[in-house]
């Protein structure tokens, strides 16, 4: 096994830490990219799990149907002023 020289040595530990090597970018870099990756699967999410799109109102007498009915006279008594 070689010994390296002392002016070997520095040289070698003088050299510039690579990039992808230095902690502080991946913070840097992972936060952006992490939101970026989210908001396409949030995208993807809508895109895939939307509903149709109603056309006609869901109010209205054509929109009541049985089971909405006690549920309607009880906010009508409500509404209802006294004599």
């Amino acid at each position: 096994m070689r010994s390296q020289t002392p002016a070997a040595a520095a040289d070698a530990s003088s050299q510039p830490t690579p990039w992808w090597r230095v902690g502080f970018v991946w913070l840097v870099f992972g936060g952006p990219l992490t939101v970026v990756v989210a908001s396409l699967v949030t995208v993807a999410i809508a895109v895939s799990g939307a509903e149709e799109v109603l056309t006609a109102p869901s109010y209205g007498p054509s929109a009541v149907d049985s089971a909405s009915v006690p549920a309607m006279q009880a906010r009508n008594h409500v509404a209802t002023p006294k004599p």
